[in-house]
């Protein structure tokens, strides 16, 4: 399914004709999956050439795509390797797959509800409340988990593939918008006011200071 879409899009997506950006993402990208290991996922990185777009994402299998909006923030290549590494890391652990699975067990949930409320079973008009502190309570904070996971280990891949790991702080406070101390008081960036327990990321002073705590571990596997 991870390679059928990832061919989807390739057809449909903008890929980006930079030489030296590919190179770089590809690059960056082959140290990151040889520290990874994992040789039958049969990595592959593309870019797409969308400059608005802050963002990358992973399929399962190891189809990685960088979008060319995030190359600003990432810097150079510790900050690329930042956002590589916590891409494979997320391919690694299999949260694609995971997603997949909690999503039909959501919808079989939903289903239930359904049909106790056709049974009058339970009440309609808190059916709408109950599916929404399911998501609330169940789907988001898995996700949260999910995305610390992918930061924890994909510290520790750029570590192994020879990029500092002390980097991915400063690229995730330029991914914030503000200066370390002032994330989450004096200096917001677009809808980061949201509380965390609402959002699908970890905020990020929690990010940052869970990085931060990791970092001596993944030291261990740095040499650069």
């Amino acid at each position: 399914m991870g390679v059928k879409a990832f061919r989807d899009i390739l057809r449909s997506a903008p890929l980006t004709s930079n030489s030296e950006v590919n190179d770089l993402v590809h690059r960056v990208g082959r140290r990151i999956a040889d520290a990874a290991n994992k040789p039958d996922y049969h990595w592959e990185f593309a870019v797409i050439e969308e400059p608005n777009m802050v963002n990358a994402f992973c399929l399962p299998g190891g189809k990685v795509a960088i979008f060319t909006g995030i190359l600003p923030t990432a810097k150079n290549e510790a900050g690329l390797a930042t956002v590589i590494g916590h891409e494979v890391a997320h391919a690694l652990q299999r949260h694609g797959a995971e997603r997949i699975s909690r999503s039909i067990l959501e919808q079989i949930a939903q289903l239930g509800t359904l049909a106790a409320a056709a049974t009058g079973a339970i009440d309609p008009g808190v059916m709408q409340g109950i599916q929404s502190a399911y998501g609330v309570g169940v789907s988001l904070p898995f996700n949260r988990k999910q995305e610390s996971e992918a930061d924890y280990i994909g510290l520790q891949l750029m570590a192994k593939a020879g990029y500092d790991p002390r980097e991915a702080v400063p690229f995730w406070e330029r991914m914030s918008g503000c200066p370390r101390k002032m994330i989450g008081t004096l200096c917001f960036r677009s809808a980061s006011s949201i509380p965390e327990f609402l959002s699908t990321h970890p905020s990020d002073v929690t990010r940052i200071n869970q990085i931060e705590a990791w970092i001596p571990g993944a030291m261990q596997f740095y040499h650069p």
